[in-house]
């Protein structure tokens, strides 16, 4: 954490120190760093900045994170700017002004919100850094809108944020080298780490909110501007603010998704369209002279799914759930507007955006600080469904568990969906083929349909979801393919037969698909199979042969069905139980059971569920747990039906006999007087580790309780046995007593690397898994031969990950001892 400051604070002075010295040089004096180079400067910053946002401890909700994406964003804007002036894209004499002034005012009170709330939170000085940059760009706006102001002022103000950020990130340097017992007055942030940890757990479990909605004040500032006079037109300046906004709002969309706040994530995935889409058309003039035209059906869909999202967010914090009812207007201005973002109406409520994203992140920043929080209204809406027996709100820990093992991202799907309802309908826009990009497409179905619905595919990816994800991400690649195409200009009315043989190739991953979704639910395979509808109306495009109004009917079909699935995802992420049922699989396996089965995949990394897994265990069942080497199948020796479980559903052959695995030596201390001098040393001094040691067969299996299991472990002359070298597997051990183990895998397949191959290879036979990703190990055990072990000789049944030199070794030591 240390570390990371460091680098968010250098990169805030070497920023700020640029600027000081672009501003610092002579107005008649060529600048001492030319505009271009400047620019690719800021966007370097700007990306370590962002790096150093992003890889912030989640637990320290410090407002460094909210510091770092603020500035960050401020930069790449800045820096796109500088570079297009530097290379004559702004050749008006009031052009940059004009491009560089709503960024700079939005910045001005985006900086002063975060430096209230670091004087009010204990932040004092990263509330005098975000001040004193605020500062800093207030003195340039007044700088572009007055001349009697010289950069000097300006100047002075970037140097002031260099210096405390300097002073600030030598106090953290000083410390991680230090280790802690050197710091600056000021910087030493330790003895508040309890409360920090305290505060953060208590309020916003999303910090990346706050930054997004920051972002959101950007955009509209470009139209309030224009709305107020400030700015002249709205031209190519300012794209880049708009395109950076929605760039690092897909970015804060994937964070928020990391952070478990699915709902808030969704939010900004919309918000960022809206984003190209604004940037697009104002980048559109820069070819064509007229103002390009918005799809009016487009819109209203749009503002219908922020309203259903602004519904099933009210119930989670009904604050934000009133802040993107202001979106939904936007969306109903802009469809009733023929000029688009140009028109005075979509700006009048863009002024109603930057005021209302101000007030909320201030009470995002302030919440996930503060100890006394500002009331969101979340109470209320508990307090109110608790009296109802038909929806009960889906909380606790265990929220955004996925199907498979855990996951470090909530669920992605309603964003999948939406995007799909919304790539969809925009296809029913009819432009001109003359002149395509004269309708305003691309940004719907390449951003909507493409980019954002590949970030769901790979969300779902993450989360084990391997159908779900496959399609999303291939139909992600159909949207940008097939839109960049048709809606570019880039076929013209000429279709060619290398496009329909494309299609076809894609057709025919989709059939697999639908295949496979046979097995998962009905909602899945209709919203395949009308998938398909659409792959054929691009087929019929390409060849000439599309029938009047099919395409049109076909998008409507997928659009609608994409809306149910939205609705069903939306649903069963915010109430407990089906409130829209998916469907039952239309062909059920034996075995796996596409997906319908009863198997746990429980996390690791909880206590809980290691004690969950010890009582199925103490209850009979059979286990898939993980080990210091590859997972491995378990029973509890006290339950031998287990024991006689695991050995059928094995196909266990008679040459691979079961071994027993301990947690201590202290089990067999009872049974120690049976067990030779030498061997009991041996043990000692080999375990724990990946070391199992196949001993005489004797009384000492009695001590273990293992009563009629004994028959299935081992030979009837010898037994292995090991005491594993992980935490997880010896507290399981301490919950159960000793446990019969045997490799994950049908007998002669190979060894099983991660939770979910698990149950891949033995499906229903499994009752549990305890999931911990891959195993650190991909090799197996050594097998020792210590039945002759007192004449001095040992023998290897398997080398596996711990080599015969070593162990040797081992029995050397313990000899001569």
């Amino acid at each position: 954490e240390s570390l990371h400051s460091c680098i968010g604070l250098l990169g805030v002075s070497a920023g700020s120190l640029l600027l000081a010295v672009r501003f610092y040089s002579s107005v008649r004096a060529a600048p001492l760093i030319p505009s271009s180079a400047l620019g690719v400067l800021l966007l370097l910053v700007s990306a370590l900045l962002a790096y150093a946002g992003i890889r912030r401890s989640l637990r320290n909700a410090s407002l460094l994170v909210a510091l770092c994406l603020t500035l960050s964003a401020l930069w790449s804007g800045y820096g796109v700017i500088l570079i297009l002036a530097g290379q004559g894209a702004l050749p008006g004499l009031g052009d940059a002004r004009d491009a560089l002034v709503p960024g700079l005012a939005t910045f001005t009170l985006a900086l002063l919100l975060l430096a209230l709330v670091g004087f009010l939170c204990g932040e004092p000085l990263l509330g005098l850094v975000a001040a004193a940059a605020s500062l800093a760009s207030a003195h340039e706006v007044a700088l572009h809108c007055s001349s009697s102001l010289g950069p000097s002022a300006v100047a002075c103000g970037h140097l002031s944020v260099c210096l405390v950020g300097g002073y600030f990130a030598l106090g953290r340097i000083l410390r991680l080298l230090t280790r802690g017992s050197l710091a600056l007055p000021g910087t030493d942030l330790a003895e508040k780490k309890a409360q920090e940890q305290g505060r953060g757990s208590a309020g916003s479990t999303n910090p990346f909110a706050a930054p997004g909605l920051l972002l959101n004040m950007l955009s509209a500032s470009v139209f309030c501007c224009r709305l107020l006079g400030v700015t002249h037109r709205l031209f190519l300046g300012h794209v880049p603010w708009l395109w950076a906004a929605g760039t690092y709002q897909i970015g804060i969309c994937v964070l928020s998704y990391r952070a478990m706040d699915a709902l808030m994530a969704t939010a900004f995935g919309f918000t960022s369209i809206l984003k190209f889409a604004a940037g697009y058309c104002l980048l559109h003039p820069a070819w064509q002279p007229e103002e390009p035209s918005l799809p009016t059906p487009f819109l209203v869909v749009f503002s219908i799914l922020f309203a259903v999202l602004a519904l099933f967010l009210s119930l989670q914090s009904p604050v934000d759930g009133l802040y993107l009812l202001v979106f939904v207007t936007y969306c109903i201005a802009l469809a009733c507007s023929p000029r688009g973002f140009f028109a005075g109406g979509p700006q009048g409520v863009a002024m109603a955006i930057f005021v209302s994203s101000a007030l909320v992140a201030v009470i995002h920043l302030y919440n996930v600080r503060a100890r006394a929080k500002i009331p969101t209204g979340r109470g209320a809406v508990k307090a109110l469904l608790a009296h109802s027996s038909l929806l009960k709100l889906r909380e606790g820990p265990d929220l955004h568990a996925p199907y498979l093992g855990y996951s470090k991202y909530a669920d992605a799907e309603v964003l999948a969906y939406a995007c799909s309802v919304l790539a969809s309908f925009a296809l029913t826009a009819t432009g001109d083929p003359q002149a395509p990009l004269a309708t305003v497409v691309i940004p719907w179905v390449v951003v909507a349909g493409g980019i954002l619905k590949l970030l769901g595919g790979s969300v779902a990816f993450a989360r084990g979801k391997t159908l779900e994800s496959s399609a999303f991400i291939l139909y992600s690649v159909m949207w940008i393919i097939w839109g960049l195409t048709r809606y570019s200009g880039l076929c013209g009315t000429a279709r060619s037969f290398h496009a329909a043989v494309g299609i076809i190739s894609f057709m025919l991953f989709n059939s697999f698909i639908v295949f496979c979704s046979l097995f998962l639910n009905m909602a899945w395979f209709f919203y395949s199979l009308t998938f398909m509808l659409i792959a054929i109306s691009f087929l019929l495009d390409a060849i000439h042969a599309l029938p009047a109004g099919y395409d049109i009917a076909a998008t409507l079909i997928f659009g609608l069905v994409s809306f149910y699935c939205f609705l069903a995802a939306l649903a069963s992420s915010t109430f407990e139980g089906c409130c829209l049922p998916m469907g039952r699989p239309m062909v059920q396996l034996s075995g796996v059971g596409a997906g319908m089965t009863k198997c746990l995949h429980l996390p690791a990394r909880k206590a809980s569920s290691v004690k969950r897994i010890a009582d199925i265990l103490r209850n009979g069942g059979t286990c898939g747990i993980p080990t210091d080497t590859v997972y491995v199948l378990v029973a509890a020796c006290s339950r031998p039906d287990a024991v006689e479980k695991a050995h059928r559903s094995k196909r266990q052959a008679q040459d691979r006999p079961m071994s027993l695995w301990i947690s201590s030596l202290r089990q067999l201390e009872p049974a120690k007087h049976l067990f030779t001098p030498l061997l009991w040393d041996f043990m000692e001094a080999a375990w724990p580790s990946p070391i199992s040691l196949v001993i005489p067969r004797g009384e000492w299996v009695d001590f273990l309780g293992m009563k009629d299991s004994a028959k299935y472990v081992g030979t009837p002359q010898s037994v292995a046995i090991r005491i594993p070298d992980c935490s997880v597997t010896t507290h399981l051990i301490d919950l159960v007593g000793p446990i019969v183990v045997t490799s994950a895998n049908p007998t002669g397949e190979a060894d099983t690397t991660h939770h979910n191959q698990v149950y891949a290879k033995l499906g229903d036979k499994v009752d549990a898994v305890l999931c911990a990703g891959p195993s650190p190990e991909n090799i197996a055990s050594t097998v020792v031969d210590c039945t002759k072990i007192d004449s001095g000789n040992i023998g290897f049944f398997r080398v596996g990950i711990i080599p015969k030199s070593q162990v040797l070794q081992i029995l050397e030591q313990v000899q001569k001892k």
